[in-house]
């Protein structure tokens, strides 16, 4: 690969720099013992599920007009990439190739008259812009898409260290760089194409992503990553050499390809690996929301009711999705590091400090969706051995998990016990009709087609409940509903405990 003097970035030094969060994450012991190949196949992979995933939501998001207007612009290179059931949507393709740069010079420089278009859809349906066939951004594939609906980039290339990699954003800062970028290249190689592209790129501003959208867009990623692996590649192939093998024929057949990788590790690498980076990217705009709501907040005096009580609706759905997403990718780092699970530091803590600060929080879950939450507990709450940061996040993981899978008027029920030198947390719900509609996403997550819903499967969670020293237990009862019991190792006051005396519930 032709690598950046820094004259000319590429989109993945654009998207290294400004979202490293958005990286895939390696330890150094695996990128020691990681070929290329494999990382080659990873990101490939990657590259053609995001493709697949995108023209979902082009699909959703942009009907098909009624009229000649035009719904956004797609950049991309080598070649488009979406198939041909996205033809209906009204989307102006430029295309970058180092060949339009090759077809230039066949003109003996005699460079057009500038064409200015009056209007967005005066430019042609798919164009073509010069790269130097030096330029570093010829070995890479990119696509970056600007809609009224929304805005995202994303691109396969390599990283600082050679190693391939693919990245993607929805950051509007990093698409306008993105952008940028692009525009320096039609400066060198041929400047009257500016001024109309630009004209048209200026109808899409770059947009703030939606947190729902991001998730919708990270549920799709994850469906076609696992049921649509791309087979692994024999040879190493640059990208400005193979203009004819991407078009949209070989885009249109990419996602359907049905060769796993063979190797169970390698197969579930990737997934793990773009799980972790997915939970950041929707992570940091809710982090933002949640704080910008609570600076107003902060002026409630200043405000009506009504608008108060928006904001703490707002405030309390960032924080749960927040929450779930640093479970889901704690989940993730302890299933690609086994170590992190073993050494996980247990210390003595108060049960009723556990309680006290969890149960509000769960009530507030359950009342929301007119869920019964009962409580049996004893009257002295024993201390036991665990992490508490990590328990905090699993049993509201697992709470909100029951909550969100039962119809509205469900019950739990929560009794707490001793038996011998553990402690016993029963959690038994009495109706599984949503439960039993669960469906495997892949290696970590389960996924509710009736409301939406993700959540960690529960061989995660129960390796979650291992690294605690304790262990979970399902069972399904005819008549009775599921049964989830927890066991977690008593502290030095263990015994303490007694049998249930009081109930609390909402």
């Amino acid at each position: 690969m032709v690598k950046s003097n820094g004259l000319l970035p590429t989109l993945t030094e654009i998207l290294e720099h400004r979202e490293t969060p958005q990286k895939e994450v390696r330890s150094p012991a695996k990128e020691c013992v990681e070929s290329s190949l494999a990382a080659q196949c990873r990101a490939e992979q990657e590259w053609y599920s995001a493709i697949a995933a995108v023209e979902d939501l082009l699909l959703e998001r942009l009907n098909p007009p009624c009229d000649e207007s035009c719904q956004g612009i797609v950049l991309c290179s080598p070649a488009p990439f979406f198939s041909p059931r996205s033809f209906p949507l009204r989307l102006k393709t430029g295309v970058f190739t180092s060949e339009a740069f090759s077809s230039l010079l066949k003109q003996q420089f005699q460079l057009p008259a500038a064409e200015t278009p009056t209007s967005i859809e005066s430019l042609p349906q798919t164009t073509e812009y010069p790269l130097l066939p030096i330029d570093p951004l010829a070995t890479e594939q990119f696509c970056l898409i600007l809609t009224q609906k929304f805005s995202f980039v994303m691109v396969l290339g390599e990283d600082a260290t050679n190693t391939p990699t693919f990245q993607f954003s929805f950051d509007p800062d990093t698409i306008h760089q993105a952008w940028i970028t692009l525009r320096s290249r039609l400066f060198l190689t041929n400047p009257h194409q500016i001024q109309p592209l630009e004209a048209a790129i200026g109808q899409f501003s770059p947009l703030h992503p939606d947190y729902k959208f991001v998730a919708q867009f990270t549920r799709l990623l994850l469906r076609h990553l696992t049921h649509n692996p791309v087979p692994r590649p024999q040879q190493t192939i640059t990208p400005n050499k193979q203009t004819s093998s991407f078009n949209t024929t070989r885009t249109a057949n990419a996602v359907k390809v049905s060769n796993p990788i063979t190797e169970i590790q390698e197969e579930s690498l990737p997934e793990l690996e773009l799980l972790q980076a997915l939970t950041h990217e929707i992570r940091t705009p809710l982090t933002t929301i949640r704080m910008l709501t609570r600076v107003l907040l902060k002026q409630r005096c200043n405000l009506n009711a009504d608008v108060v009580k928006r904001l703490e609706i707002i405030d309390q759905e960032c924080t749960e999705q927040i929450r779930r997403m640093e479970l889901i990718f704690r989940a993730a780092e302890m299933e690609t590091a086994p170590l992190n699970r073993e050494n996980l530091q247990l210390i003595p803590i108060s049960l009723e400090q556990v309680f006290q600060q969890n149960i509000p929080h769960w009530q507030k879950q359950a009342k929301r969706r007119n869920i019964s939450l009962d409580f049996l507990l004893p009257e002295k709450l024993p201390t036991i051995l665990s992490n508490p940061g990590m328990l905090d996040q699993v049993l509201t993981g697992l709470m909100e998990s029951l909550t969100r899978s039962l119809p509205a008027g469900g019950q739990i029920r929560v009794q707490v016990t001793t038996a011998g030198h553990q402690l016993k947390l029963q959690l038994l719900s009495q109706d599984t009709t949503l439960t039993n509609s669960l469906k495997s996403m892949g290696q970590l997550l389960m996924f509710q087609p009736e409301t939406g819903n993700l959540s960690l499967n529960l061989d995660v969670t129960k390796n979650l409940f291992n690294a605690l020293g304790g262990k979970l237990i399902v069972r399904q009862r005819p008549q009775q509903g599921e049964e989830l019991t927890i066991f977690l190792p008593l502290g030095n006051s263990g015994g303490e405990a007694s049998k249930p005396i009081f109930v609390q519930q909402i």
